[in-house]
């Protein structure tokens, strides 16, 4: 390696700690990319507007999305005023079959197994920076086998996990 490239090497180096403090944006393990100015997020209430009312939905939902937040950002979840907020609604909730099992002596088919469907509506708002918007929905689903009452808090969890997953990146991933 010639003087010349080791020079080239050390100034490249040395001009990327120097610039590395005034960056804008803070990248950490989660993938998050955070504006460094941005501390403070407000989480509204997820209203229930599906067909189907599960009592606990809403509920669930909002917790799930503001522990998303709480336990992989540095942003304090407060009510009032924030730097971004995300509001919305619960707009889908359904149940469907995804296969079909014959049965004997002319008794109608029945679902082998079905499909919960969640959807949620999601306006979120950077106050910090407007082209970070964005006004949309987002449906998961999970597949089950059997009576849905058995097991329907745990499909909740799981499909919560997945929708916050997919907000939360593209509020903060940019994905």
């Amino acid at each position: 390696m010639g003087m010349k490239r080791v020079k080239e090497i050390l100034i490249a180096t040395i001009g990327i700690i120097l610039l590395g403090p005034s960056c804008s944006y803070k990248l950490s393990l989660n993938g998050a990319s955070i504006p460094a100015n941005m501390k403070t997020i407000h989480v509204d209430f997820f209203e229930n507007n599906a067909l189907i009312v599960v009592n606990n939905l809403s509920t669930q939902f909002t917790e799930a999305l503001k522990s998303r937040i709480r336990n992989t950002t540095r942003l304090a979840v407060v009510s009032g005023e924030a730097d971004a907020t995300m509001s919305g609604s619960i707009t889908g909730y359904d149940f469907a079959p995804v296969s079909i099992n014959a049965t004997a002596n002319n008794v109608a088919p029945i679902a082998g197994a079905s499909r919960l469907t969640i959807t949620v509506h999601v306006k979120y708002v950077n106050n910090l920076n407007k082209k970070d918007n964005f006004d949309e929905s987002f449906t998961k689903y999970e597949n089950y086998s059997g009576d849905i009452a058995a097991q329907e808090q745990t499909l909740i969890a799981d499909i919560n996990k997945q929708l916050t997953e997919d907000i939360f990146n593209k509020a903060f991933a940019n994905w």
